[in-house]
């Protein structure tokens, strides 16, 4: 029986299939009834993020008769009687989606509403903001083209008063109060009328694409179509309020349609399921952009509704990132309408497809309530030069029929590293698991399956190991583990042994369903959601606040390749609960995860590799030691040396001028949070500033000297490279004269006079081609007139005395003068990209290495590749002049974002 590492409860329980979701910056959000909770896995029991669902106002889509609300499509929602909305369905989207380079959240509730949430990085709160409701704008297109139904003649509309319940009553049929009341609770009721929502007379156009700027749009309101003679020209209605009939009352003119008619627009704006898209980039060739070596980057919202029909929304990424305040703007456009199904929409999975095409290819697979499952494509440009809403840029690959009609729960989508192949796992109702490999190139897709996984419905599934293991949960509270091989799925046991087990005897094991699960960033871990059996807990105590849980399960003990040699390399004490083959399958995963971030592109969030490799490290330091060497070795070194960390680590140093930007980053993370977590951040970078292996100050055992000078040259060279492309593009723009340097979004070189210091400051370890270029900076300012000693002055933010430059860490100002003795001295933080004096202002923060950043690095500096060239007369062309600036950190790689409280919630990639 596999062992959970760590468990948190929650305040409520999920109610649907996929009702967890993992995002890019390391948080998890949780569907938990009318709230999304949003938990930082690293700290589990610390702050935690909340979105609180409301009631909204239902739309004015039509009025029915009183003798139609009986009718066999109008009873779910007659009878419906929800006291409060609960979520449906959450998805992340990519990061760099959110005006701080963060993820957006999108959320469906079971009125059928789909919003767009942002994290609370300058509003310091808990509760998330809300940035935009899909539904709002998808109401606007519907209601412009009347719903795609034929213009309803004008003897047909009514001219009836419409009471607050929807339907063409005689004005003197008195109503009373407990049925009123009743009737209030429908959330879709035929009251869908929309009479209680502010009836200006206020015209949306047909455009489906708006700008968002962070503030959500207006709240309920009654529409006219933009010149539209019939049936949607609305006019103020009634607004009754308990007992107050004082006021005479208002009249709405809505247009009188059939039950069938009600039922089937209620269904267009009823959505049931969301799914982001992966990030897609274009090159101004392909998408036609003004600007030279422009791009366009943007990801696609799918949102599947009852009608069957799935909208498509375009989300641009912002124009520039800020922690300021949420004022860059990001555009929305509504790209198309898919009739994927006769039925419900019941799940949506997105995935870019591996090709050797220049534009990207994105996958989608949908499935429904009918048992259907039906898989499409798309391409990149058509995204963009889509102009037919009902022509979505989407086109079928596969369609697959249950014989029996089954409902499909979930589906989960993924490529494979083969070109234009892909793995699709559905899970049904019936508790049956089915997967599909196919080929996207010739359509031909083979069927493993189906296997009668759960008795109960399936609520969750999940892919990990690049398609080896597949994961599945259902409702009947098992969770099973199934391994891939050629063509067949067979069921393997979740590991059992758990490094670093942390006690939680303090949390009732008595659970009763499984709601989802996911796969962490890393493959190391798995999250799953499951609802408590109230009636077996305390009721006075815990059945209160304790609905659910989130469980964290370690999976790096699976087998993912088959070994020839299943032993290990080096003899080592045997650690309790683990045999020497599951020690060789967690070396192997954690190699293939530490291999997985060595291409630029995807995103750092390591926090479960640091954390297998720590809780390793309390019982087996000489396993992670050798973990460790053998990763530096494969990574690092070229030629076979002794496989220990005295004989590895002087190698690596050698190997650095050669290393792509992120295989540093990732070793910095390593040697900071996992060889030396005992020390605090402030305090490695002190001792980085003057470090030698000789210094006795520093550590007293050798090993932890040899990775702080790995640490130490590995920054230095990435220093270095910062610099030297500082110079060369401050040479390209000063020859060019370029004027972008207030552009946002762009880097421009500052903090000249500062790297020109910290090169004659350590002008015995730089590389001579950095002094050559450090020179010639010196000789244009000279030829350019100017002034040296002006641009050196830096003052304090406090007491404006001078502050020289003696580190590039930090800063102490001199101090004002007064009666003739030196004034209080004020130690100023350096921003980690110019080394100048950072700002008394909203500054970026990386949470790994804990510096300050006021200017952004350039996007170039993280994309340099394996054996790079120290070639610092590299400049930027003048038509790639404009350099994008990429909220991470210089030194670690990672995501900045702004400090917060400790009280609130904050994303640990580490």
């Amino acid at each position: 029986m596999a062992s959970r590492f760590q468990a948190v409860t929650l305040v409520d329980s999920p109610s649907y299939p996929n009702s967890i979701a993992w995002s890019d910056e390391n948080l998890i959000a949780v569907a938990s009834g009318h709230l999304v909770t949003i938990l930082n896995p690293a700290l589990p029991f610390g702050p935690r993020g909340l979105i609180s669902i409301n009631r909204s106002e239902p739309y004015p889509i039509g009025a029915v008769k009183r003798e139609d609300l009986a009718s066999g499509c109008l009873l779910p929602t007659t009878l419906n009687r929800d006291p409060r909305p609960s979520v449906r369905s959450v998805s992340w989207s990519n990061l760099g989606m959110a005006p701080n380079s963060g993820c957006f959240l999108a959320v469906c509730t079971t009125e059928g509403r789909v919003k767009l949430y942002r994290p609370p990085f300058c509003d310091f709160c808990a509760e998330w903001i809300e940035v935009l409701d899909l539904t709002d704008r998808l109401y606007d297109y519907l209601a412009s083209i009347s719903f795609e139904d034929p213009d309803i003649p004008p003897s047909e509309i009514s001219n009836e008063p419409v009471t607050n319940h929807g339907y063409v009553d005689d004005p003197t049929d008195s109503v009373s109060m407990k049925e009123q009341k009743r009737r209030k609770v429908n959330n879709f009721g035929v009251r869908n009328a929309g009479l209680e929502t502010s009836c200006d007379q206020i015209s949306h156009g047909p455009s489906p694409s708006l700008e968002l700027e962070g503030q959500g749009p207006p709240k309920g309101r009654c529409t006219k179509s933009g010149g539209r003679k019939s049936s949607h020209q609305i006019v103020p209605a009634t607004r009754g309020r308990g007992r107050s009939a004082k006021k005479p009352p208002e009249v709405c003119i809505l247009p009188l349609i059939t039950a069938d008619q009600y039922a089937s627009r209620s269904a267009m704006l009823s959505s049931l399921v969301v799914a982001w898209s992966p990030l897609l980039k274009l090159s101004s060739r392909i998408c036609g952009a003004p600007e030279i070596n422009s791009s366009i980057c943007f990801s696609l919202l799918a949102v599947g509704s009852k009608s069957g029909k799935i909208s498509f929304w375009r989300i641009n990424v912002p124009e520039y990132y800020s922690i300021e305040q949420s004022l860059a703007p990001t555009r929305v456009e509504l790209i198309g309408i898919l009739k994927a199904h006769s039925s419900w929409v019941t799940a949506i999975s997105c995935a870019l497809l591996a090709s050797d095409s220049s534009t990207p290819q994105v996958l989608l697979a949908t499935g429904s309530s009918d048992g259907s499952v039906r898989i499409w494509i798309g391409h990149g440009e058509e995204f963009l030069k889509s102009t037919e809403v009902n022509n979505a840029p989407f086109y079928p690959l596969k369609e697959i029929v249950n014989i029996y009609a089954v409902p499909v729960s979930v589906l989960s989508l993924m490529p494979t590293q083969s070109l234009h192949k892909m793995l699709l796992a559905v899970g049904r109702t019936s508790g049956a698991i089915e997967v599909w490999m196919g080929d996207a190139s010739v359509k031909t897709f083979d069927k493993a399956g189906p296997y009668d996984a759960h008795d109960q419905v399936v609520t969750g599934l999940a892919w990990a190991f690049d398609g080896c293991f597949l994961y599945s949960c259902s409702q009947d509270n098992f969770v099973r583990s199934w391994s891939l091989r050629g063509s067949s799925l067979s069921e393997m046991p979740i590991p059992s042994s758990s490094p670093g087990l942390r006690s939680v005897s303090d949390m009732p094991d008595v659970f009763i369903s499984c709601l989802g699960l996911v796969v962490s960033p890393s493959n190391l871990a798995v999250a799953m959601v499951r609802s408590f059996d109230v009636n077996q807990l305390d009721h006075m105590y815990e059945a209160r606040l304790q609905k659910a849980a989130v469980e964290f399960f370690w999976i790096g003990g699976h087998q993912k390749d088959i070994l020839s040699n299943t032993s290990l390399e080096f003899d080592i004490e045997p650690l309790p609960g683990f045999t020497e083959k599951e020690l060789v399958y967690w070396e192997s995963n954690i190699l293939w995860s530490l291999k997985q971030y060595e291409h630029w592109d995807k995103p750092l969030v390591i926090w479960d590799i640091v954390a297998a490799l720590l809780a390793f490290k309390w019982s087996a330091p000489d396993y992670v030691d050798h973990v460790l060497v053998k990763w530096l070795s494969s990574s690092y070194v070229d030629v076979h040396v002794e496989r220990s960390i005295g004989k590895v680590l002087p190698h690596v140093c050698k190997s650095f001028c050669k290393a792509a930007s992120r295989q540093l980053h990732l070793l910095n993370i390593i040697c900071r949070q996992v060889i030396l977590p005992e020390l605090k951040a402030d305090e490695i970078n002190s001792n980085l500033l003057n470090f030698t292996v000789d210094n006795p100050n520093f550590a007293q055992d050798k090993q932890h000297k040899l990775w702080m000078d790995l640490l130490s040259r590995s920054e230095k060279e990435l220093r270095e490279r910062l610099v030297g492309f500082s110079f060369s593009a401050y040479r390209s723009f000063t020859s060019n004269s370029a004027t972008t340097s207030s552009e946002p979004g762009y880097w421009y070189p500052f903090g000249m006079a500062q790297m020109e210091q910290w090169v004659a400051n350590n002008n015995h370890q730089v590389h001579d081609q950095l002094k050559v270029v450090a020179t010639e900076i010196k000789t244009c300012k000279r030829s350019r007139c100017i002034e040296l000693a002006e641009e050196d002055k830096e003052q304090c933010s406090y007491c404006s005395a001078p502050v020289p430059f003696e580190s590039p860490e930090f800063g102490v100002c001199r101090g004002m003068e007064s009666n003739g003795s030196s004034g209080q001295k004020h130690k100023l933080a350096r921003c980690a990209v110019t080394m100048q004096v950072c700002p008394i202002t909203p500054l970026w923060l990386c949470k790994c290495c804990q510096r300050w950043i006021s200017k952004l690095a350039p996007e170039s500096l993280f994309k340099m590749p394996q054996q790079h060239c120290l070639d610092y007369k590299f400049s930027p062309e003048p038509s790639s002049i404009k350099v994008a600036s990429k909220p991470q950190c210089p030194f670690c790689g990672i995501l900045l974002q702004r400090s917060q409280p400790e009280f609130l919630l904050s994303p640990l990639p580490v």
